[in-house]
């Protein structure tokens, strides 16, 4: 004999396909609670992919917290430098200076290029404890040194054809102060535009960042905005990127009131915006397995509506509210693992050759359902977070189960007399 209990036994024996209409109408309600765990998979591991790429990438270049002086800039940055990476949760600190400047290319035909990105003076060698500039140099070398070494982003490189070895001139505000100076004076003399020599071209894997910010030494940047020997701020890079907000509260005690400290959530709000997009889209899509779920409660009913004679012969023979009752949830428990199993093979399987299908996609339509000129990714990311699939599969199936508990009590409730009358 079977150990299972009679009311999944009973349970199975009614699932048992026999070419009824019934039997159809329980395969769709697998097949809809597999459509719909299917869908919430890949949403949910594309966005978390999204997520995660969109973190390395800006966190990458971007460090995890940003101190500043409002109003003024940082004269004794080396102090707080110290005072910063005394705390076991640092793991580096790196002074910069950064603000909008104006470039001019003057090409071979005499014409001139104008853009206006944003420049970045760094350390060369603190730099690399707190972002992957070093390692994103694609063309050249990480070089700085001198007066004349600056290196720029793929994007900005192609808008003004520029090469390694090519040489482009900067006006930044130390230039505009001297033209507003120069308006009191008969004879006017203005410096010449700051000189650079492109030592090497970056892909950070991030369109902004490629597009409009320009690296220099901090010494140069410090000479372009006429600040001397102090600079616009620190960025600190933490161990966990999660600990921000903590690890700020700790360093404004240390500090005091005069410096201002923000997290990468607030100087990076699309993260955020990512982030909260995905717990939506939990919310929303959920609503695809509620109506798949319907499904279930169609199937319970016409169960029951067949099985009425049966449900009163097990009532009069003893069986209890609660023994029938679980006869109809063990079908419904049934059909949704099965939906949810499915569901998951499904979503995983279309994860795995997502890229794929959008090639076949491009290649059929002659579009492009992920150009990466606006993602900024080459592929289409994706993540599969075991929680996640844990999260979608347990609500699922309670879902499921609670889509079936209303007409399983009401078969529970059934009077045998009644069931049997007309039987």
């Amino acid at each position: 004999m079977s150990r299972l209990p009679f009311e999944l036994l009973l349970a199975m024996r009614y699932l048992r396909p026999r070419r009824t209409f019934v039997s159809v109408i329980t395969l769709i309600s697998v097949l809809g609670v597999a459509l719909g765990v299917a869908v919430l998979i890949i949403v949910i591991a594309v966005m978390s992919g999204f997520d995660k790429e969109m973190s390395d990438t800006i966190l990458g270049f971007n460090a995890h917290l940003r101190i500043s002086r409002p109003g003024a800039t940082i004269t004794n940055y080396t102090q707080i430098q110290e005072i910063v990476a005394a705390d076991p949760d640092v793991r580096g600190v790196a002074p910069f200076v950064t603000g909008p400047v104006l470039v001019r290319r003057q090409t071979d035909s005499g014409q001139s290029s104008v853009w206006a990105p944003a420049i970045r003076g760094i350390d060369p060698f603190s730099e690399t404890n707190v972002s992957t500039l070093a390692s994103s140099v694609r063309i050249g070398d990480f070089d700085l040194s001198g007066r004349d070494g600056i290196l720029v982003g793929t994007i900005f490189a192609d808008r003004l054809n520029l090469t390694l070895g090519d040489r482009i001139d900067i006006y930044s505000l130390r230039h505009l102060k001297q033209l507003e100076e120069s308006r009191n004076t008969d004879e006017p003399e203005l410096d010449l535009p700051d000189e650079f020599e492109i030592r090497g071209i970056f892909d950070v894997g991030y369109y902004e960042f490629n597009s409009s910010i320009l690296i220099v030494s901090l010494e140069n940047a410090q000479r372009m905005y006429d600040i001397g020997d102090s600079v616009h701020g620190l960025t600190v890079m933490l161990r966990d990127p999660d600990l921000a907000s903590t690890v700020r509260d700790r360093l404004e005690q240390a500090l005091g009131l005069r410096y201002m400290i923000t997290t990468w959530l607030e100087d990076s709000p699309l993260l955020a915006a990512v982030l909260v997009e995905k717990n939506v889209m939990l919310y929303i899509l959920f609503f695809i397995v509620i109506v798949a779920a319907f499904g279930i409660t169609c199937t319970t009913i016409t169960f029951i509506v067949m099985k009425t004679r049966e449900i009163g012969v097990m009532k009069a023979l003893g069986a209890s509210d609660r023994q029938v009752m679980w006869v109809f949830m063990g079908q419904s428990l049934v059909v949704s693992f099965f939906g949810i199993l499915s569901g998951v093979a499904l979503g995983l399987l279309a994860i795995h050759y997502r890229n794929q299908f959008l090639e076949l996609m491009r290649r059929s339509t002659g579009m492009e359902l992920f150009p990466a000129s606006i993602y900024g990714f080459t592929q289409l990311p994706a993540l599969v977070i075991p929680s996640d699939v844990m999260i979608i599969c347990g609500g699922s199936l309670l879902i499921c189960l609670a889509a079936a508990a209303f007409p399983a009590r009401y078969a529970s409730r059934l009077n045998p007399v009644e069931a049997l009358r007309y039987e």
